[in-house]
Formats: structure tokens, sequence, C-alpha cells
């Protein structure tokens, strides 16, 4: 994750949307692809202050109007239309905001729904519609009543499902995100972790169903033979296989191909967007365009050994816990090479 430079001189990080020292609105402009202090002009729009931008540019209005963004949109002459930036373009239904606290769900949603957008632009991989199907949407949602039940609890799933991405707004609660985490034995739960576990399925229809079925089931297992919904049953009612950590990141990823692959594209991830924080703030890393997945690796190892100690130091749980054994790197290796052949990016 990059950090930016204000006019000013101070540094600015990514969820920012002031600058504490010269006091200047802030937003992600567009055209140069930075974190940039803007100006309100006399008519009424905004202007990149960076000298060698200096695009006319809206805010998004889901920063105008509920700050729970921080992006521009560019000015186009199109004052009546709805100017929603590169990242809320994507939403097909929003919290409900009549209930309190969900508006910082929502907040909390959304930033990380960001930096999942800025890992993805990272690999350079496709995400409009242009490119192919399924179209990429996202609806965060909340538990309501089961019609049928009265008094009983009808759940919102996490899940994906021919391009949508449904989140449970739940999971932005720190306190019962750690519940569910201890519940199930999870190592992390984490809002980027849904979203990148998430995308990890919409991945799979677009880059490999009908293009490489033959190669993901000699990486991962047939996907087919059981279907999906006997291996949930079974998973629900059996538990993992005990020697899952042999062959898969976690428990759930023993439970069928897809969510092997869900969690696989989601450490992948993890170790993309670490590797790129690290070589911005000046770490030790390959970053995330190194074409060698054995480097990435490498610098992987290197990081996570010193990152767990400092957050076992103030008693943290390990940054990273994965543990990647011969089977889990070719999977790993199988994604990587998914991803280069997806992006245009050298």
């Amino acid at each position: 994750m990059r950090t930016y430079s204000c006019t000013c001189g101070n540094r600015l990080f990514f969820e920012n949307n002031r600058c504490l020292n010269c006091g200047l609105e802030l937003a992600f402009c567009p055209q140069c692809r930075r974190l940039s202090p803007i100006r309100l002009d006399p008519d009424g729009l905004y202007r990149c202050c960076h000298d060698d931008c200096q695009a006319q540019v809206v805010k998004c209005d889901n920063y105008r109007r509920h700050q729970v963004c921080n992006r521009a949109v560019l000015w186009s002459g199109a004052a009546s239309r709805q100017h929603l930036c590169d990242c809320c373009c994507y939403n097909e239904m929003i919290p409900d905001l009549s209930v309190p606290g969900n508006r910082g769900r929502w907040y909390r949603l959304e930033a990380a729904k960001r930096r999942l957008i800025y890992g993805l632009d990272l690999l350079g991989l496709p995400r409009d519609a242009a490119d192919g199907p399924p179209r990429l949407t996202f609806q965060f949602l909340a538990d309501t009543e089961d019609p049928r039940r009265p008094g009983a609890a009808q759940q919102a799933v996490t899940g994906h499902c021919q391009g949508r991405i449904t989140i449970n707004i739940r999971e932005a609660d720190d306190d019962e995100r750690e519940r569910l985490r201890v519940q199930f034995g999870e190592a992390h739960r984490t809002l980027i972790g849904h979203f990148r576990h998430e995308i990890g399925h919409y991945y799979w229809e677009r880059l490999v169903r009908g293009r490489v079925e033959g190669e993901f089931k000699a990486a991962f297992g047939d996907h087919e033979q059981p279907g999906y919904g006997e291996a949930l049953e079974r998973y629900y009612q059996f538990g993992a296989p005990a020697d899952w950590a042999e062959r898969c990141l976690s428990a759930y990823a023993a439970m069928h191909p897809w969510e092997d692959f869900a969690e696989t594209f989601g450490a992948y991830l993890d170790m993309v967007c670490l590797l790129d924080s690290a070589r911005n703030q000046g770490l030790p890393g390959s970053g995330a365009t190194q074409p060698s997945l054995d480097t990435m690796l490498l610098d992987y190892h290197q990081i996570g050994i010193a990152m767990n100690e400092m957050n076992r130091s103030v008693g943290l749980v390990d940054l990273v816990p994965e543990v990647f054994v011969a089977p889990i790197v070719s999977k790993l290796r199988f994604v990587h090479q998914l991803v280069c052949k997806a992006s245009p990016l050298p």
C-alpha cells in the first residue's frame, strides 16, 4: 500500500480525507492516481492541487453526501448524473442508513473494498463488465426477521453468486467478528479477508470456468465430484479431514475445491499487498509485480517471521499465520500463473 505526499510536504495515508498539516481536503484523483489535496474553484468544481495534474473533479457522491468514501470523479460536464467513483460504482445495495450504527459499518466496508480494488489494480486484473462477464457488484446486507418464523432471524449470508458479492454488515463490528473468529477457530477474520476470499470466487468464474478447468482440477481437485451442496452438507456435519493442514490453507478450504481456490486466491492477495506495503515503506520486499513466485514466497516468509515476532511482542495474533507446504505452493503457483495471464502488466 502506497503512501502519498500533500503539496505541503506532509505524508498522506490511503484512508485520509484531510491533511492534518495544512488542512486541505483530500481525494483520490482518478487522473494522476494519487491521494491529492483538492481546492474548491469558484465554479463549484474541485481541482487536484498537484501542479502536474490540475484535473477538474467532483467528489464521489458517497464522499460528498455520506463521508464513507474519499475518492473523486473526473468532471465530464454531466451535472445531472450520479457521480460514483471507481470503487463505489460497483455497489448494488448499501446498508439501511436509518439504522443507528450502519453508517459507521458502511464506512468500514467501503474502506476495506477500496483496499481490495487497490490490490486488483496493482495486479492489473480485469474488473469492468466490458472486459467480460460476469459483472462485478457488491451488496451489504443485515440479518432480518424471518417472515416464516416471527422473532427468528433470517441471516444474510456472506458469499458470491454470478458476480454479486454479498457481505453481512455484522462483519464490520469488531466484537462480533472476533466472536465468530474464535467460534470457528480461525487465525484471522477481517473485513479485507472476506473481500479477498469472495473476489476469488468471482475470478474463478471469470478466469477459470470454461477456460482452464482441467488445470484447475489437477491443482485443486474435481469441483464437480462431489457437488458443492453435497460437500457443504458433509463439511457442516463432519467437519474438515484431520489432515487438512497438509494440503489446504484452512479447514474451510478442505470443504470443496471452489473454497480451496478462494482461500488460496485470498492468501495470494494478502501476500501481494503485504509485499507492496513493505516495498513502499522501505522494507525488504519484492513488490506486487515480481514475476517470480519463488522470490515472492521467500520475501513473504522473511517479512512474516519478523512481523509475527513484533505482533507477539505486544500480544497480538500472528500477522502471517499460514504455513505454505508444498501442495499449497502448487496451488499458489496456479493462481500466480492465472493472474499473470489475465493481467496486461509487464
